[in-house]
C-alpha cells in the first residue's frame, strides 16, 4: 500500500483551488459536497464558477496565485494545468505544512483524490496510488451498479439507534452480531425499498428484542487454501469479514490475514516438526474458551481443514463442548498444486485414481497399505513428506512401482516463491536435497507428472547440462 487511505472533515474549512478551467471545477463540486467553505484563486474561470460566486457559494479572486494564499486553508488543490504554476502551489502549501493536491502529478502531491463512489455517508474510494487512474475510474463504475441508491439512507438510519442499542448492549460483541443481524434482515430491506415507516416499526421491536438476548459463541472452521489469496472461497471471506477473533496456522499466508477484520485478535497457534506453539489440546480449549465469550471465532488453516488439518477433531471437541460449529472447505494444496503446475490429478491416459496421504507417522513414514499406493495408473500425492521421502520411495519401489515412474515436489504451490522440480521416483531424496527443497510441498507420484507445464524444473535435464558444461 503506497498511501494511506483516509477521510477528512471539510465541514466548514477553507479549502483552496488553483486554477478555473474544468479540473478545478471539479474539485470545487468534490469540496462543496463535503461543506467545505471553497475559495478559487485564478485570472480567468469557468462559467460554472462565476455564477456559484454570484449566488455566494464560494469566494473568486480573479488574479494569479501568489504563496500566501494558502495561509489557513485546511487543504490546497492545484487545478491550472500549468507545470510553473502548480509547482509554485505544492511548493507553498509544502511550506506552509497544508496538504496539496496537483491534478495528475502525484510526484508533487502530498495527498491524491481517488475515484469515489457517493452514496450520502456512504463514501468509497478507490486508488491505484497515481499508477492508472483510468483503471480507479473503471473500477468505480463497477462498484457503482454494486451498491443501492438508497445505501446512504440505510447508513443513517442506523445512526439514529446507534446510541439505544449502545446503551442496550454495552457489550462490543452483543452490538457486532445486533448489527450483522440488522444489515443482513428485513428491517434493512424495508430502507433500501423506500419503505421508511414500516422499517422504523420493525426497528424499534427489534432494539426492545435485542437487550435481553446474550451473544451466542461461533467457531468456523476455515479452509484458507494453497496459499494464493485468489483462492479463497467467498465463504470464507465472508467469515473472516465478521470474525472477533483468528486462531491461525503455520500454513496460512499472511496476506490471507489481511482481508479480517482490522480489530480482531489474531492468534498464532503454527505447528512445525518438533516445535509447536500450542499443543492440539490446547488449541481446542482456545476455541471454546474464546466461543464461550460470545465471540465469533475463525479456526483458520492452511488448505482444507478436513485434509490433514485436523479439522474433524476440533469439531468434535467444540461439538461436546455444545459450541455452534460452521464448517468451511478450502482447496486442498493437491488440487492447488496441480493447477499451478499444469498436473492433472487424472487423466483418462495416466490415471484412473488419486489418493492422498500424508508423510508423517509414528515411525517416521506414513502408516498405510503400500501395495495398494504402488499400482499402476493412479496419482499419489504426499503431504507433509520431504523429511521421509527417501523412505516413501523405497516403500513404493519394494511394492513393485518403477524406479523410474515420474515425480513432481512442489514447493510454495500457488504462490510467487513456487518451486516445481521432476525426476524419477528412485532419485526423490536426492531430487529434495539437491534442489534445496525445505517445505511446505506436495510429492506428486505417478505418470500425469509428465503432463506438467513449463516452469518446472527438470532434473535430469539439468544434470546433463551441468555435465555438458562441465566437458
Amino acid at each position: 500500500m503506497r498511501y494511506f487511505p483516509a477521510f477528512l472533515d471539510l465541514a466548514e474549512r477553507t479549502c483552496l483551488v488553483v486554477g478555473g478551467g474544468a479540473a478545478a471545477v471539479r474539485k470545487v463540486r468534490l469540496l462543496r459536497k463535503a461543506g467545505a467553505i471553497v475559495r478559487v484563486v485564478a485570472p480567468r474561470v469557468d462559467p460554472e464558477l462565476t455564477t456559484l460566486a454570484e449566488q455566494g457559494e464560494l469566494s473568486l479572486i480573479r488574479r494569479g496565485f501568489v504563496a500566501g494564499d494558502v495561509r489557513g486553508c485546511a487543504v490546497v488543490h492545484a487545478a491550472t494545468g500549468l507545470a510553473e504554476v502548480d509547482g509554485r502551489v505544492a511548493d507553498a502549501a509544502s511550506r506552509a505544512g497544508v496538504p496539496v493536491n496537483v491534478v495528475d502529478r502525484a510526484e508533487i502531491s502530498s495527498f491524491i483524490v481517488p475515484a469515489i463512489v457517493d452514496r450520502d455517508l456512504v463514501v468509497v474510494g478507490i486508488s491505484t496510488g497515481g499508477a492508472a487512474p483510468v483503471l480507479a475510474r473503471r473500477l468505480r463504475a463497477q462498484i457503482e451498479t454494486l451498491l443501492p441508491a438508497r445505501l446512504g439512507s440505510l447508513a443513517r438510519f442506523a445512526e439514529t439507534f446507534r446510541a439505544s442499542v449502545a446503551a442496550l448492549l454495552p457489550a462490543p460483541a452483543a452490538r457486532l452480531r445486533f448489527w450483522e443481524r440488522f444489515f443482513d434482515g428485513p428491517v434493512a430491506e424495508d430502507v433500501l425499498a423506500g419503505r421508511g415507516q414500516a422499517a422504523g416499526e420493525k426497528m424499534l421491536s427489534l432494539v426492545n428484542r435485542a437487550g435481553g438476548e446474550t451473544p451466542e459463541g461461533l467457531v468456523s472452521i476455515v479452509g484458507a487454501g494453497p496459499g494464493d489469496p485468489e483462492l479463497l472461497t467467498l465463504k470464507a471471506l465472508r467469515a473472516l469479514e465478521r470474525a472477533d477473533v483468528v486462531v491461525y496456522d503455520k500454513l496460512v499466508n499472511p496476506d490471507i490475514l489481511d482481508y479480517a477484520r482490522r480489530d480482531a485478535e489474531r492468534i498464532y497457534v503454527g505447528k512445525s516438526r518438533g516445535h509447536h506453539m500450542r499443543t492440539q489440546a490446547q488449541i481446542n480449549d482456545l476455541l471454546v474458551a474464546h466461543a464461550r465469550l460470545g465471540k465469533r471465532v475463525v479456526r483458520l488453516k492452511g488448505g482444507d481443514p478436513f485434509v490433514f488439518g485436523r479439522g474433524g477433531e476440533e469439531r468434535t471437541h467444540l461439538r461436546r463442548h455444545g459450541i455452534q460449529v460452521e464448517l468451511v472447505p478450502g482447496i486442498t494444496a493437491a488440487t492447488g498444486c496441480g493447477a499451478a503446475t499444469g498436473i492433472p490429478l487424472t487423466h483418462r491416459a495416466h490415471a484412473a485414481a488419486v489418493t492422498f496421504v500424508t508423510g508423517q507417522g509414528r515411525n517416521g513414514e506414513p502408516d498405510v497399505d503400500w501395495a495398494a499406493l504402488a499400482r499402476s495408473r493412479h496419482t499419489l500425492v504426499v503431504y507433509m513428506g520431504v523429511a521421509a521421502a527417501g523412505r516413501i520411495a523405497d516403500r513404493l519401489i519394494a511394492h513393485g512401482l518403477a524406479a523410474d515412474t515420474p515425480v513432481a515436489v512442489i514447493e510454495n504451490g500457488t504462490l510467487a516463491t513456487q518451486k516445481t522440480v521432476i525426476g524419477h521416483l528412485g532419485a526423490l531424496a536426492d531430487l529434495i536435497h539437491d534442489h534445496v527443497i525445505a517445505g511446505p510441498a506436495v510429492i506428486v507420484v505417478g505418470e500425469v507428472v509428465t503432463e506438467a507445464e513449463s516452469g518446472a524444473i527438470w532434473a535430469e535435464a539439468a544434470a546433463s547440462d551441468a555435465r555438458a558444461l562441465a566437458g
